[in-house]
């Protein structure tokens, strides 16, 4: 039910332009174009508001050279197959091949060959309806284009925020399991761990195509220029999240590596993970109400010193470096601190000053460990 009620509060305004633009389109087909019949015109325009995840602009232009295409091979061959199964289906073949020609994606394609069906089975073949017909579509898409950008724009902040939910929290939790997974020292569960992270892709595709949406609205819409500033700050989060989690997926895998080859992994690692885990809906609700960040910030700084601490490295004079972790555990310091890095990013801090933290919270590590240990200094940042 939380699911169900997530999506409605998405893409319950989709529900509201598809309606006003099928409304707008048909009044106009009919009125002004003297279309008794209007059917290109609202079904393009609710094919443009069904793409507003993405680039409308694009797909508009796509959308009707798809329609143009399917409306000139059906009326160029439709008088001379007439109407039936398999006229329809050589109409479609040839429509897809000339829009393939044309290097057409698959929006250009889906529209093509749909109209061509369209032509094939509802309309008459008629030559002369050709150029009305693609009127019909054309307005059919401006209308679309105008209800989805100019009259009913979408709220680009919430949109994304919304978009950000079926990732932040489930790539939290997967991160908890995998925690779990390693003071257990349970392959089957980290190896789990590893396919809840790569199955995230799609959500995080989703998440891209919003953002490419409000990008556009506010590019293009009167009433969301304002939005611009929080945008960008938007979109540098939501590209420093994307690479916190590439980050995150292969320290997962290199952690997995860690358990099938044995190696020792100190329980400061599971500790550190659980700490970059609730950073991940700690800045998100700062986020959304406003806050600066500091909380989500601290528990990912106290999460890389837990992991210098795993790794157990100090340098004396006297001996050679001692490391608690083995290969594949060394290469794992490496990803969170990564992660961890793009995460504080995300947070809204710049490049320089989030590399300083971290680099600040792994030479705090290491005066620490040289304190405890009696060494007499501590080793220079990497």
């Amino acid at each position: 039910m939380r699911s169900r009620a997530w999506r409605l509060r998405l893409f319950g305004l989709l529900a509201v332009q598809a309606g006003i633009a099928a409304t707008i389109a048909w009044f106009v087909a009919y009125q002004f174009l003297d279309n008794s019949s209007p059917v290109l015109a609202p079904t393009t325009a609710v094919g443009i508001v069904a793409a507003s995840m993405g680039s409308r602009l694009r797909r508009t232009i796509e959308l009707l050279v798809g329609v143009t295409l399917g409306l000139a091979v059906g009326d160029t061959l439709m008088p001379f197959f007439g109407i039936g199964p398999w006229q329809t289906g050589v109409v479609v073949v040839l429509a897809i091949l000339v829009a393939i020609l044309f290097k057409g994606g698959g929006s250009l394609l889906t529209q093509a060959g749909g109209t061509a069906v369209l032509i094939a089975t509802l309309e008459p073949p008629v030559r002369e309806l050709s150029v009305p017909r693609f009127v019909d579509a054309a307005v059919g898409g401006l209308v679309g284009l105008a209800v989805g950008l100019l009259l009913v724009p979408i709220h680009p902040q919430r949109t994304l925020l919304r978009l950000s939910e079926p990732v932040v929290g489930p790539a939290a939790d997967i991160m908890h399991d995998l925690a779990t997974a390693l003071r257990t020292r349970n392959l089957g569960d980290a190896e789990r761990s590893l396919r809840g992270l790569r199955e995230l892709d799609p959500r995080l595709a989703a998440l891209n195509d919003g953002l490419g949406a409000a990008q556009e609205v506010t590019r293009l819409a009167p009433l969301r220029w304002r939005e611009r500033d929080s945008l960008d700050f938007h979109t540098t989060a939501i590209r420093h999240l994307e690479r916190s989690l590439h980050s995150c997926r292969s320290l997962c895998r290199r952690l997995t590596t860690a358990l099938k080859d044995d190696e020792p992994i100190p329980e400061e690692f599971p500790q550190a993970i659980d700490l970059l885990a609730d950073a991940l809906p700690t800045l998100r609700r700062a986020v959304q109400v406003g806050r600066e960040p500091r909380e989500g910030r601290d528990q990912i700084l106290a999460g890389v010193e837990l992991v210098g601490r795993a790794q157990g490295v100090v340098r004396d004079p006297t001996r050679p470096h001692t490391h608690h972790l083995g290969y594949s555990g060394m290469i794992a310091v490496g990803e969170f601190r990564t992660a961890a890095h793009d995460l504080l990013i995300a947070s809204g801090l710049e490049t320089q000053e989030a590399a300083a933290l971290v680099r600040r919270a792994v030479d705090r590590n290491r005066q620490d460990r040289a304190a405890e240990t009696g060494t007499p200094g501590s080793e220079r940042p990497e």
